[in-house]
């Protein structure tokens, strides 16, 4: 089953909660603090726009890149409303090409669980380092083992005018998994409610096993925060917020 395909057309009903003002206004701190106040940016795992259209309101250059063409569609649509000038490409971000490097990339809502073999998340770094220009940044953030634990085998239902669904999680503890099944049903242009299911797989990483990719991709590690702080990463941290820097091609260039 695909992912984030039916979902897509309701994701930012059921994701109306979330403070993307307040999510970006972080990142774009984040961003300041390591010199990116302007130029090209690359987002993975952009979704609906809502992190991208934000950036290009700080005045970035961006890039957005999701492997969900139904995603990206309704991101199309935003741009159109906002006049933004965003290029979105329908990329697996474990193959993504670009035309030349980028100031930064980044990763947030969670997209970098999605990579669930380490060996692809390798992959996705060493993309990274090479799309990053000398010195650029890669700030990512990643749901913790404490989160996905406290979740555990749960089942979450919500139900609005035009759409419901039923989330059915389970955490499998050894393996780091974690999995969960969605029931949707969203209502037609007559009325009637359609029925969609699809699965969806995220992967808790550890702070060290991140450290280890990075660097075999080149990227030198800086520091990880409690989520929307910067504060250190705790143990009941259930988001943090990872920092890296390209930092080979400086050093082959003085070879």
């Amino acid at each position: 089953m695909e992912t984030y395909s039916e979902f897509a057309r309701i994701y930012d009903t059921f994701m109306d909660d979330v403070p993307y003002e307040e999510w970006g206004s972080y990142l774009r701190e984040l961003l300041l603090d390591y010199g990116v106040d302007n130029g090209i940016l690359l987002e993975l795992g952009c979704g609906t726009g809502n992190i991208t259209e934000i950036l290009a309101q700080y005045g970035y250059d961006m890039i957005g890149i999701d492997n969900s063409g139904e995603m990206l569609e309704i991101a199309a649509n935003k741009k159109a409303a906002s006049g933004h000038d965003i290029l979105y490409l329908e990329q697996d971000m474990r193959e993504f090409e670009l035309y030349g490097t980028v100031r930064a990339v980044v990763s947030i809502c969670d997209s970098i669980n999605y990579i669930t073999d380490e060996e692809d998340l390798l992959q996705v770094f060493k993309l990274v380092n090479n799309y990053l220009d000398i010195g650029g940044v890669f700030i990512f953030d990643l749901n913790t083992i404490y989160k996905y634990m406290e979740i555990g085998e749960t089942t979450i239902s919500e139900n609005r005018e035009d759409a419901s669904f039923i989330w059915e999680n389970i955490y499998y503890e050894e393996e780091r998994i974690n999995s969960y099944d969605l029931t949707l049903f969203i209502k037609d242009e007559n009325g009637k409610y359609d029925k969609y299911f699809e699965n969806h797989v995220q992967r808790a990483y550890t702070i060290e096993e991140i450290k280890t990719l990075l660097m075999q991709a080149g990227l030198e590690y800086i520091t990880a925060y409690d989520a929307f702080s910067k504060n250190p990463v705790k143990d009941d941290s259930e988001r943090i917020y990872v920092i890296a820097r390209e930092c080979m091609k400086k050093a082959e260039e003085s070879v």
